[in-house]
């Protein structure tokens, strides 16, 4: 029988998000000083990071029922102590959608950033009007928050994809070289796929376990493919005869 600690931590998905995040960490320390400076680059890393970050930290929750049951006991959840939904719903749902708005803004044409700029502001003033309110408490699951959050990054691919056919950059660029085509794509894929999975997941864990798990992984695949793509962006500049470099666009 497997120790707790094993339970908790041995997993494949964070094997993975963890060697990610070594390579990752690998091909940031070899960029230049000015690379490391430029967003294109650090903050790829730093979602990365944050990621297996808060990854393993649920794992460590996993692993530490008390300290996960004094959380909820903390935030009012006597019902639920074996949750750790609090800790996702900041991170994945919340700071994350953030993190990858940021990202996305970074490829934006500067009439386009507003938009990013707008729905930023609009995001965290709702989700802390709705966290405050009690209508959507910080240790249950969060559907108006989350279908809010994946809209804006549906909205923001949209844009993207908008100016891969109008720019006349990317019109003259080989989309399936753009390291940003593809973690797009996958963006678009992970938020359109993982709706069932955000929305319902504490009710299929009560109805049907093995359903809830399997669209768990599901979710975790389309997670690893995102974080390659932040691996690639990373090491991008030692990649030039693979990936065309993409526009820098400044604000106007």
């Amino acid at each position: 029988m497997p120790s707790p600690f094993w339970t908790a931590f041995g997993d494949w998905y964070l094997f993975a998000i963890d060697a990610l995040l070594l390579i990752g960490t690998f091909y940031f320390l070899k960029l230049k000083k000015e690379e490391k400076a430029n967003s294109y680059y650090w903050l790829p890393f730093f979602i990365l990071a944050f990621t297996v970050f808060y990854e393993n930290l649920g794992a460590y929750t996993n692993f530490n029922f008390e300290f996960k049951k004094s959380v909820n006991a903390l935030l009012g959840n006597t019902e639920f102590p074996k949750y750790n939904l609090w800790l996702y719903n900041i991170t994945n749902k919340q700071i994350s959608t953030i993190l990858y708005l940021f990202l996305i803004k970074n490829w934006l044409e500067p009439t386009k950033k507003k938009y990013i700029n707008w729905m930023l502001i609009v995001f965290v003033i709702v989700s802390l009007v709705l966290q405050i309110t009690g209508i959507e408490p910080l240790y249950l699951n969060q559907p108006i928050i989350f279908s809010m959050g994946a809209n804006m990054i549906l909205i923001g691919s949209g844009l993207y994809f908008v100016a891969l056919i109008t720019n006349q950059y990317y019109l003259n660029s080989n989309p399936l070289k753009l390291l940003s085509f593809w973690q797009m794509t996958f963006l678009l894929f992970t938020y359109s796929l993982t709706y069932i999975n955000s929305m319902t997941v504490i009710y299929l864990y009560e109805i049907n376990s093995q359903l809830g798990i399997g669209i768990v992984q599901i979710d975790r695949v389309l997670g690893i493919l995102n974080k390659v793509i932040l691996v690639l962006i990373i090491a991008s500049p030692l990649l030039k005869k693979v990936f065309v470099k993409e526009p820098i666009f400044r604000a106007a």
